[in-house]
């Protein structure tokens, strides 16, 4: 099977949230049999290696989001003109179709390779947690979409909710309750303040936003228009470049909500990942390096890890793509990558 076949098979199982992700690893751990590779599940994962001391690995993850829309079939891979339109196609099954035709055209006598194929990325991140001490390599590639641009570095996140607590009354007697939405905007405005202060200042060069950012992305409050709200709720979302804003910031907010009637659920900590290994050979090969602001489980892994996959990058539009192109130079760029490092 070559590459196109390969993600025609990949996008026809419909793994939004793991509907069918039993049966896309039984494909996957079937098509890596042929090939003399040692498998084993863990949980909703699957590993596959050709040696116990392997010298690079791959992590692709097999679940898709939902769609809104599509034009015919989302689990049909369709081509148009240079364009494999299907869901899932870019993110990230596009890779995982490159790496398993790169293994299909390599000597794997010679090639020591391990692959890492995960479940539940698009929401939870639990695939990767459950096999992360299981990864041997120490230089790992991340086949997210990249057009080929090879990614050394991600932020990290530190996602939380905080309840705030009132007394609800009649809004006629305001003063006999205690509105948590003003609590939840007392708090904000202290919080911004501080970030402002305090960590938007500190600066890694790597990103090309060199701080850490923080977004508000929701809040909830009140019952009725009438009614002093009890209750208000709130949810932050810091994109982290530097690995020590997360223990500063929560330290603060700590200390800050002991003025508060409130509870802190602490829902993702990550600190960023940075390869500070020489990949200097990627960039003769490829286009020049990057970091990006987004999470992957590049994130996750403590390893020498790159994200590296074809593109263009349409993750999580309708009609996504990859180009036939792009699909094909990752095919190239993996087998390269893997005779590399079989040859340090």
């Amino acid at each position: 099977m070559n590459a196109k076949e390969i993600l025609k098979k990949l996008v026809s199982f419909n793994t939004i949230r793991d509907k069918q992700n039993k049966e896309i690893m039984d494909f996957i751990e079937e098509y890596l049999k042929k090939y003399k590779f040692i498998t084993k599940r863990v949980k909703k994962s699957l590993i596959a290696y050709n040696s116990e001391t392997p010298n690079v690995g791959f992590v692709g993850h097999t679940d898709t989001v939902d769609y809104e829309s599509w034009d015919g079939s989302p689990f049909e891979l369709k081509e148009i003109d240079d364009k494999l339109i299907g869901l899932g196609a870019c993110d990230m099954k596009g890779g995982i179709a490159a790496i398993l035709t790169a293994i299909s055209e390599l000597n794997l006598n010679e090639n020591k390779v391990a692959l890492y194929f995960t479940s539940d990325e698009e929401i939870g991140f639990t695939g990767i947690k459950d096999i992360c001490d299981k990864i041997v390599p120490a230089n790992i590639i991340v086949g997210e979409p990249t057009d080929n641009t090879p990614i050394y570095g991600t932020k990290g996140l530190y996602e939380l909710a905080i309840e705030f607590y009132g007394v609800k009354c009649h809004s006629s007697t305001p003063d006999k309750g205690l509105n948590a939405i003003y609590e939840c905007m007392d708090f904000t405005n202290k919080l911004r303040k501080y970030y402002e202060k305090a960590i938007k200042k500190s600066t890694v060069s790597d990103f090309d936003i060199p701080y850490t950012t923080m977004n508000i992305g929701i809040i909830k409050g009140g019952e009725t228009i009438n009614s002093v709200p009890g209750k208000c709720e709130i949810t932050i979302d810091f994109r982290i470049a530097n690995s020590k804003d997360i223990n500063k910031i929560e330290t603060k907010i700590k200390k800050m909500l002991l003025n508060y009637n409130a509870k802190l659920n602490i829902r993702e900590k990550i600190n960023p990942s940075i390869n500070n290994k020489d990949i200097s050979f990627l960039e003769k090969i490829s286009t020049k390096k990057q970091t990006k602001s987004y999470l992957t489980e590049a994130s996750v892994i403590k390893k020498n890890s790159i994200i590296l996959g074809p593109g263009p990058d349409t993750s999580h539009q309708k009609g996504e793509y990859v180009s036939i192109e792009s699909l094909e130079k990752t095919v190239k760029l993996y087998k390269e990558i893997i005779k590399y490092y079989n040859k340090k």
